[in-house]
């Protein structure tokens, strides 16, 4: 799921400390490389669910040659995540977030695993939410995500207590950059992501 990359629309927070157009860039970066990341996967099928619905033509948007670009619809986010749930091929399905630097493949390939035994997998957020959800198909008709207190720290429990009766499983936590202080931490974890592939490369031959 995404949101136009605009000045007001996304990252406000971020933008309250660093500005937008700091907020936007990371914005984009972030989007771009979690489609580019997830799409290169042949395990799944990817989507990109954008709003506002408008936009789903827009060019800003990375959208490799395998991606679908689909509307998110209409209402707050529980109902537009039901939506997609709802039109989504037979088979589990996972929603992921567009703004959390250190998705990977494998965090994605894992809630799939673990959604094999289970009704339902959720990726905590550090701060109560949560960057994935994913459901069997024959959960797919409820509706958890109804009355939910987004951006609060409530609402990774409230949508599980929705749930009670199921099997609930949680994958990895991860967060998303809401702070000047989430975005300082993130921009030092990836240079020395960077810096520890650069020592382990084997010397150059001389000829």
């Amino acid at each position: 799921m995404a949101k136009r990359p605009a000045a007001g629309r996304v990252k406000r927070r971020l933008a309250r400390d660093i500005g937008d157009v700091a907020a936007i860039r990371f914005y984009r970066s972030t989007l771009a490389n979690t489609v580019s990341r997830l799409a290169a996967d042949p395990r799944w099928r990817t989507y990109l669910a954008v709003t506002p619905d408008t936009s789903v033509t827009a060019p800003y948007w990375p959208c490799p040659s395998n991606v679908t670009r689909i509307a998110q619809g209409q209402g707050d986010l529980g109902a537009r995540m039901q939506a997609l749930f709802d039109s989504m091929p037979p088979g589990p399905v996972i929603i992921v977030g567009s703004d959390i630097p250190a998705i990977r493949p494998s965090h994605v390939a894992h809630a799939f695993k673990l959604l094999g035994r289970a009704d339902a997998v959720f990726g905590p957020a550090q701060d109560g939410g949560y960057w994935l959800v994913g459901l069997q198909k024959s959960l797919r008709q409820l509706v958890p995500f109804e009355g939910i207190p987004w951006s609060t720290d409530q609402a990774l429990a409230a949508t599980a207590a929705k749930l009670h009766a199921k099997i609930v499983v949680h994958a990895s936590t991860l967060s998303d950059v809401d702070t000047a202080h989430d975005y300082a931490r993130g921009r030092q974890a990836a240079e020395r992501r960077i810096l520890s592939g650069q020592k382990k490369k084997p010397p150059a031959s001389a000829v």
